[in-house]
C-alpha cells in the first residue's frame, strides 16, 4: 500500500522553511518525515503528513507548487548492511530507484526508509517476497 507524500516546490530563502512547518502546525498538520534537496534559487521539500489533502489545500491557498507523489514505506533492519539488502533486491528485480530517505520510528528493531521507485506495486512484491515489511 502505497504512502501519500507531498512535493513541494520551494523559493530558496531565508525563513521559507520556518514559514511552512508554521503553516503545517497553524492548521494542526503533524509532520511524520520530511527531506529538502536544494540548488541554488530552489528546494524540493518531500513531506508525510498526518492529513495529505488538508495539507495540500493549505499549501496552494499560499501559492505554492505542490503534488502528491505515491511512494513505498519499507521497514528494514535496524543495523549496518540493513538498507543495502533491500536495494539489491529491488536491483536484482531490475526495479529503479528515483530517490530514498530515511526516517526515525519506534517499530520493532527496524528503520524505516521511504522509496521514491518506478513501479510501486513491483518493488512491494519483490520486497515482501524477500522477507521485508511495508509500512
Amino acid at each position: 500500500m502505497a504512502i501519500k507524500q507531498l512535493t513541494v516546490f520551494v523559493e530558496n530563502s531565508r525563513g521559507r522553511l520556518a514559514e511552512i512547518t508554521g503553516l503545517l502546525a497553524a492548521h494542526d498538520i503533524n509532520m511524520r518525515a520530511l527531506s529538502i534537496a536544494d540548488t541554488q534559487d530552489y528546494g524540493i521539500l518531500r513531506l508525510i503528513v498526518n492529513d495529505t489533502e488538508k495539507a495540500m489545500r493549505v499549501l496552494r491557498e499560499k501559492d505554492m507548487l505542490v503534488q502528491i507523489t505515491d511512494i513505498v514505506g519499507l521497514k528494514v533492519p535496524d543495523r549496518p548492511g540493513g538498507l543495502s539488502g533491500a536495494l539489491t533486491v529491488l536491483d536484482q528485480a531490475e526495479i529503479n530507484l528515483e530517490y530514498l530517505y530515511a526516517f526515525f520510528t519506534n517499530v520493532d528493531d527496524s528503520a524505516v526508509v521511504a522509496l521514491r521507485v518506478e513501479d510501486n506495486a513491483a518493488a512491494e512484491k519483490v520486497l515482501r517476497d524477500a522477507g521485508y515489511s511495508m509500512i
